[in-house]
């Protein structure tokens, strides 16, 4: 063995004793939270450490809770400034790592809040949110005038602002505010189940009898996908794969037969246009209608479109946000934000459930057993060593908004104690909702602006993997309906036999591969491997070797006489879709 090789094995294992050193103290801070969960420095010292872990995202959320005890201890008249209060005395003589020791609750005060302002801005920087991280500096160095580190942190948010919007003059309230973070199962996450176990088929079969009969799930292997098409990935060789559950049929189905009809309690809509229901999202009735509208008893604003949808919200989430106006914390927003806000609606809808239930979040049968397209915690890491390549590629959308903010409002609407149930309600969870949320929501647009407007997490029918020649096809109404489709792509028999999987379909499959790949990445967690997307993209590649100028024939066309129908038949069927299935920042949607 080289020496090169025995400084980077000895590297190696400085680095494992480090990170296990700074997970058990991450263990004791956050028992200590559950003793006193009001106090200050314990959420200062524990943003500390998912700092020095490579969790920005956390460490930004704990200095905020931090942030937001600080105007506990301030204002007499603040719910929790009692024991806020008595729990900072506590610090008086050994200060706040290091500072403010013995000085005084006052001076602590401000030392813990330049903190928190210190910490805030940079974690949100290396998340990305740039807009939210000048902020933070800003409202800090007004506290701290002359504050070196947020001095040094603003000229540098600013510079990096610059180059992202390739421009010398910026303004702040343009700068990026979306970033990326890690998307992986945490190492503390005791609540992730073994998707691949006997209790886990067991349960979900027996979910499966009650919606789909003739279906059952089983563990399968599929491609595993990347984020990039390497050059000759599409020919021949064998693909690597990897272990994931699948639908397959207990029994034949034939053409058009019904596969699937699952109603979920995790269905949320930001409709400005049409009432929908609450609970399931569809258009209400009309007033005068045989059909009769079902209003929530206690908050007459909240409208069922019938005595089932009524009776199933009461027993599954709503008496957690009965007359507290908690969705209206994600509508009402800029049309960028739409998916974003749903995918909070999702987690907010989720928290009431776990509320309303009393249980954990992670342990509901919605969300405990769905795909969360997670990485492993050695691939999310950031290198300690100078000699390391390039940091990591974080794949979970991440916001200041969506992320931290909303949640706690949320939360703080539904009267429940954002300190004292930390175990329940930690940004971390959140985070692992919106994992498996972004990997499986679907989506329903609005007609006239095309805004998605409805998303659902269905969690059987999800467990049908994608194929862009899929065997079933599927709507969504009231219910999720999912049917053998009647014609296949390739012209083979329709219908489903006996022991085969139910292939789905997460984009649009009547478009070309390229286009294909790229509107399903985002729900398939990377580029499309399936049979008909490889046979297509190594025809492309061989009529491109073969020296075919694709953009002198598109010029040819463009010419012809029939250029007006070609660009109206385009416009049909970029209006009708009938297969269409747009994904958008992760959510798949239909019209």
């Amino acid at each position: 063995m080289s020496s090169m090789d025995t400084e980077s094995d000895e590297e190696a294992q400085r680095a494992h004793m480090a990170t296990t050193a700074l997970l058990a103290r991450r263990t004791r801070l956050t028992r200590s939270l559950r003793d006193s969960p009001y106090d200050l420095v314990l959420y200062i010292e524990r943003a500390v450490a998912h700092s020095e872990l490579g969790y920005p995202d956390l460490a930004a959320g704990d200095a905020y809770r931090a942030l937001l005890l600080t105007d506990e201890v301030r204002d007499e008249g603040f719910e929790y400034h009692e024991v806020a209060a008595e729990a900072l005395r506590g610090h008086e003589e050994r200060g706040i790592l290091g500072e403010g020791g013995g000085e005084g609750v006052t001076a602590l005060l401000e030392v813990a809040s330049t903190r928190c302002y210190r910490i805030l801005a940079i974690s949100l920087l290396l998340c990305g949110c740039l807009k939210s991280a000048h902020e933070f500096c800003e409202r800090g160095l007004e506290k701290a005038p002359g504050d070196e580190e947020l001095t040094q942190a603003q000229e540098y948010i600013i510079n990096l602002a610059r180059r992202r919007l390739k421009t010398e003059t910026v303004n702040p309230e343009d700068f990026p505010d979306q970033g990326l973070v890690r998307r992986e199962v945490y190492p503390w996450n005791d609540y992730e189940p073994d998707r691949y176990s006997e209790e886990t088929l067991e349960f979900l079969n027996a979910e499966l009898a009650k919606v789909a009969p003739k279906c059952v799930a089983l563990v399968t292997e599929l491609p595993t996908l990347g984020d990039a098409l390497v050059t000759g990935i599409d020919t021949d060789f064998t693909m690597p794969t990897n272990k994931q559950l699948g639908l397959f049929a207990k029994e034949d189905i034939g053409p058009m037969e019904t596969v699937l009809h699952e109603i979920s309690a995790l269905t949320v809509n930001n409709s400005q246009v049409y009432p929908l229901c609450d609970a399931c999202s569809t258009e209400l009735p009309d007033v005068g209608s045989e059909e009769q509208c079902v209003p929530c008893e206690e908050c007459v604003e909240t409208v069922y479109c019938s005595q089932d949808c009524h009776d199933f919200a009461m027993e599954t989430y709503h008496p957690a946000v009965c007359d507290r106006e908690v969705d209206g914390i994600a509508k009402n927003t800029h049309q960028r934000e739409t998916a974003n806000m749903l995918h909070l609606l999702l987690l907010g809808r989720a928290l009431a459930m776990s509320a309303t239930q009393d249980i954990h979040p992670l342990e509901l049968k919605e969300v405990k057993y769905i795909w969360g397209d997670f990485l492993p915690t050695s691939s999310n890491a950031v290198p300690y060593s100078p000699q390391a390549g390039p940091p990591p590629v974080w794949t979970l959308p991440f916001s200041f908004r969506a992320n931290i903010t909303g949640p706690l409002d949320m939360l703080e609407k539904m009267e429940i104690d954002v300190f004292a149930e930390l175990d329940k309600y930690d940004l971390w969870i959140f985070n692992t909702l919106y994992s498996k949320f972004r990997g499986t929501a679907s989506a329903r647009v609005n007609k006239l602006d095309g805004r998605p407007e409805v998303a659902a997490v269905h969690p059987l029918w999800c467990l049908a993997n994608h194929d862009c020649d899929p065997n079933v096809q599927w709507e969504w109404g009231m219910r999720m309906k999912l049917w053998a489709r009647g014609e296949r792509i390739d012209g083979r028999s329709p219908g489903v036999a006996k022991g085969e999987e139910i292939m789905n379909h997460y984009c649009d499959i009547e478009l070309p591969v390229q286009e294909r790949r790229e509107w399903a990445k985002g729900s398939l967690g990377g580029y499309c491997m399936c049979d008909r997307c490889r046979k297509e993209a190594k025809k492309e590649e061989e009529v491109a070797a073969n020296g075919v100028d694709m953009a002198a024939m598109v010029s040819m066309v463009n010419g012809m006489s029939m250029v007006h129908e070609i660009s109206k038949a385009h416009e049909m069927a970029a209006n009708e879709q009938p297969n269409g299935v747009p994904e958008v920042n992760g959510i798949r949607q239909i019209t």
